[in-house]
């Protein structure tokens, strides 16, 4: 498995550069499967999926998958597979706000995060991760934000500790930390 890792904050160009490696391994030979993570729990969400969905290919297969990534991945994987997911942040918030309880005893979470942590290792192909850095900000004022902005630093460091390749985009400039 080669999994690449890509990291930034919102609008930094993360996604478009997650593309841009997948119609890389595309010309390796490869077939794209974009797996998007968010729900379309608004207009304005909707809004930004169907933005996402024209900037990619359409020959591209796309699955959706709000909650059991790790599963989805395994089903996915294969030799001459890039799986594009996109993005580890709206996954994370999916699994924090869907139970009624937020703490760290959300059962859920914990179970999920380690899945796919454990499962980055085995799969054949290619994965390509994408994921926001939150934590570069001011410490949110409300206890429900601080869960978030730690599990998804914690999520981001056990993520790029199993990833081959991490890079961190910023103004749409991709930057190499391993």
């Amino acid at each position: 498995m080669a999994a690449e890792f890509i990291i930034g904050g919102a609008r930094s160009g993360k996604s478009r550069y997650a593309e841009q490696r997948a119609r890389a391994a595309e010309t390796d030979g490869m077939r794209v499967i974009y797996i998007a993570t968010a729900t379309a729990g608004d207009e304005e969400m909707t809004r930004r999926i169907a933005h996402h969905r024209m900037n990619r290919p359409a020959h591209w297969q796309t699955r959706e998958e709000p909650l059991h990534l790790a599963r989805r991945l395994q089903a996915e994987a294969a030799p001459d597979a890039c799986l594009l997911v996109d993005c580890l942040t709206l996954w994370l918030a999916n699994l924090v706000f869907t139970p009624a309880d937020h703490t760290t005893e959300n059962a859920l979470l914990q179970a999920e995060t380690r899945l796919l942590v454990e499962t980055l290792p085995q799969l054949p192909g290619r994965v390509i991760l994408v994921s926001n850095e939150v934590g570069w900000g001011i410490v949110p004022a409300d206890p429900l934000s601080r869960f978030f902005t730690d599990e998804q630093g914690w999520l981001n460091q056990r993520v790029a500790a199993v990833c081959e390749q991490v890079t961190l985009v910023a103004a749409g400039l991709p930057l190499r930390l391993k």
